[in-house]
């Protein structure tokens, strides 16, 4: 093999494996950005979950409180 044929495909190599690892530190950021959004996402609907959970605790509260409220029936 001729050094200098050796040295263009080595270099070729290397090119190709820098464009590879080029496009693997774009997915990696691509991904850390997704990953961020989604964990925002999931605190959000956590939120509005205990928030929903409270109105219904409430709600639940308001309408017994109703209920004892009315008369007795009488059959």
């Amino acid at each position: 093999m001729d050094f200098f044929n050796y040295s263009a495909t080595m270099d070729a190599d290397f090119k190709s494996l820098e464009e590879r690892v080029a496009k693997l530190i774009a997915l990696c950021q691509t991904l850390r950005e997704e990953n961020m959004q989604m964990r925002q996402e999931v605190t959000r609907l956590h939120q509005e979950s205990q928030s929903l959970k409270l109105n219904m605790t409430q709600a639940s509260v308001q309408l017994e409180r109703l209920l004892t409220a009315l008369p007795d029936e009488e059959a």
